[in-house]
């Protein structure tokens, strides 16, 4: 009896701890030390290495769901033999995740279907397991957000909370252009983060078609000049990775 008063002791404490795993598996626990008869500090051990594994993989979890990542992909993923041959020899290098603490920009820039948004969320999950902390949005998002932020005059607020990801990957630019409200906003924000803290950009376009986007030549020369200092430039232009999926996914119907 005096045993399991102990017991819900111990689970009311862990409770008050926030150590969900000591709250659920204590009884557990108690029987496996005393079947392998453990010293009270291997039993505290095996506890608190459980309680960090647990926490640990719920991080990881929260992160990745705080990213916003549309779907997972996963760098081990990649079909490297498919991938445009710039992609291929500078993959490795970005996997060892060391351009986010250098604060390096990396811009995928190229033909749709050939891996770039595979790419920018496979670093982007890699990064979130190993603890940065990590957005991904869409260009035309990322504008609505900002020009929501700047109505309702919280752009401060939104600027502070930019400014603390690792690594934000911008998705998809290229794909429309912006009035000159829009493409003072992303000039400013993107800028605030160059050479301090890594973005990963997509783009259809090539750098001497951006002035398609923004529409002025000398705010388009700036950004580029900004986002591409001591930053890694892919050439993504290939055949298209998702054609040849799905061609192969119809060879097997």
């Amino acid at each position: 009896m005096k045993k399991d008063i102990v017991k819900t002791n111990i689970k009311t404490v862990a409770k008050e701890l926030k150590l969900p795993y000591i709250t659920r598996n204590i009884e557990d626990e108690i029987k496996e030390a005393n079947i392998k008869n453990l010293t009270y500090e291997a039993f505290l051990l095996s506890l608190l290495e459980n309680e960090y594994d647990l926490r640990k993989a719920n991080g990881i979890k929260n992160r990745i769901r705080q990213a916003r990542f549309p779907y997972k992909k996963y760098i081990e993923d990649l079909s490297l033999e498919d991938l445009p041959q710039d992609a291929r020899d500078k993959i490795k290098v970005f996997s060892s995740l060391d351009f986010i603490e250098t604060g390096q920009n990396i811009i995928l820039a190229g033909n749709p279907g050939t891996g770039k948004t595979h790419i920018a969320i496979g670093l982007g999950i890699k990064a979130c397991n190993k603890g940065y902390k990590v957005l991904f949005t869409t260009i035309p998002l990322l504008v609505n957000e900002l020009k929501e932020s700047r109505s309702a005059k919280t752009l401060r607020a939104f600027e502070k909370k930019f400014e603390k990801y690792d690594l934000i990957i911008a998705d998809e630019l290229g794909y429309i252009s912006f009035d000159k409200e829009a493409s003072e906003l992303l000039f400013t924000y993107l800028s605030l983060r160059a050479g301090r803290k890594s973005t990963i950009i997509t783009t259809n376009l090539s750098f001497e078609r951006w002035d398609e986007i923004f529409k002025d030549p000398v705010m388009t020369a700036a950004m580029i000049d900004r986002l591409t200092h001591k930053s890694y430039i892919v050439n993504m232009n290939g055949n298209s990775y998702r054609l040849k999926e799905t061609q192969l996914w119809l060879e097997k119907q």
